[in-house]
């Protein structure tokens, strides 16, 4: 009860200052209007946080946030395509209504130059778990080409949503995140499925 008190802290704290961060921008956004916003202390903001910076890698806690809810609301008779689809759709749907290009575009960079951890690679992220559950059920229900393992999948789905949030920054937001990707990653995932996707198996003789 005590740990779940703690993370409701810190979701607050993240929420609030990403909320702040979309409507004002990163840099008139200061650690008392956070503290302010999320209803919390300057306290418990360090406790979690070395500096305002720290909270740029707080992103993918934000996200992974929306993640354990679609793992509870996805449709299980989702084929595995049309769940990722649907969480791609959701993700960026979220980046487009929340998260600014200029701040998206700073995570990157403080990620590519880190030391540290890249919160955005973390294995034990909700993000890796969801993929991995409609990964095996897609090689389960021979989906996927049968040469590419579970982790396979995984990286090659992970590596496109990152290359268009990723060119999505270069070109400063020109277009709809969510609209281009909904009509490029069919064609994308559609490179890693086998010809018949989804058919029967052959019985064995």
């Amino acid at each position: 009860m005590k740990k779940q008190g703690k993370n409701q802290t810190k979701s607050r704290i993240v929420s609030a200052a990403w909320q702040l961060f979309y409507q004002y921008g990163y840099d008139n956004t200061t650690i008392d209007d956070i503290v302010e916003a999320s209803n919390t202390s300057k306290g418990s903001f360090y406790h979690y946080f070395e500096s305002k910076d720290a909270l740029m890698g707080s992103l993918s806690y934000l996200f992974d946030e929306k993640y354990e809810e679609l793992m509870e609301t996805l449709d299980p008779a989702l084929d595995p395509i049309e769940k990722l689809i649907r969480i791609n759709q959701e993700l960026f749907v979220m980046i487009e209504n929340t998260v600014s290009v200029t701040v998206l575009s700073q995570l990157f960079s403080t990620q590519l130059v880190t030391k540290g951890e890249k919160h955005l690679l973390e294995p034990d992220r909700t993000y890796y778990r969801l993929l991995r559950q409609i990964a095996t059920e897609g090689q389960q229900k021979g989906v996927f080409r049968e040469e590419l393992s579970v982790n396979d999948i995984m990286r090659a789905y992970a590596t496109f949503e990152r290359g268009m949030m990723y060119d999505w920054c270069l070109v400063s937001g020109n277009y709809s995140l969510t609209q281009y990707s909904q009509q490029i990653l069919p064609l994308y995932l559609k490179g890693l499925c086998r010809e018949n996707p989804l058919a029967p198996q052959a019985e064995q003789v």
